[in-house]
């Protein structure tokens, strides 16, 4: 599969010695989206907003050839958005991702700290569930934490199910805040679409 915002596939083989399935992939300079996360919060620095609305496009875009083909992430996190060496955004790790039969899948997967509120209940979910992913990767990138944390899986639960979240921090945009906003909608016909 090729598109300029999803990390390349090169090729994959089975290391018998480690009996470890081994995948080849375009090499992102950048590293991921998490360990630039970690550096900006050893640093004591912050992403500049426009490098955000910047990740936002280019992240959409790779969702959006995804969805056209049916295909949901099911894995969209932090860790899993590459950055190349001239700082573009592309989604990778599409391990756990699933082709949809009638727009809805059910089997439960991905992150945790990620996961939508539709998956966290065991429920029918879609597209509109990447789309909630990605409003936790863009907040993660503003706050430098998950919109959701908890000390045990009970908590994340109450805590993603209840969709209350700290407002981004304040040197970012009304606007900024307001697209994370409508990602991180309980309900998923209230998420944007990818479109």
């Amino acid at each position: 599969y090729n598109h300029e915002y999803i990390i390349g596939f090169k090729e994959a083989f089975y290391d018998e010695t480690s009996e470890t399935l081994c995948v080849v992939m375009e090499f992102a300079a950048g590293g991921d989206v998490l360990k630039k996360n970690q550096s900006h919060l050893k640093k004591g620095t912050k992403y500049k907003e426009e490098e955000i609305w910047t990740a936002l496009v280019q992240m959409a875009n790779g969702l959006k050839s995804l969805h056209d083909k049916k295909i949901l992430h099911r894995d969209l996190k932090c860790a899993n958005v590459f950055i190349t060496s001239d700082n573009i955004y592309k989604l990778g790790d599409l391990n756990v991702s699933k082709v949809l039969k009638k727009d809805f899948a059910c089997t439960q997967t991905g992150t945790p700290y990620y996961a939508s509120p539709e998956v966290w209940k065991d429920q029918p979910y879609g597209v509109k569930s990447d789309m909630w992913s990605l409003g936790c990767v863009l907040y993660e990138m503003t706050a430098l934490k998950p919109p959701f944390t908890a000390h045990d899986l009970s908590g994340l639960y109450k805590k993603v199910c209840a969709g209350i979240f700290d407002r981004i921090p304040y040197q970012f945009s009304n606007d900024l805040q307001a697209v994370i906003s409508s990602l991180l909608k309980l309900d998923p016909s209230k998420r944007p679409t990818v479109d």
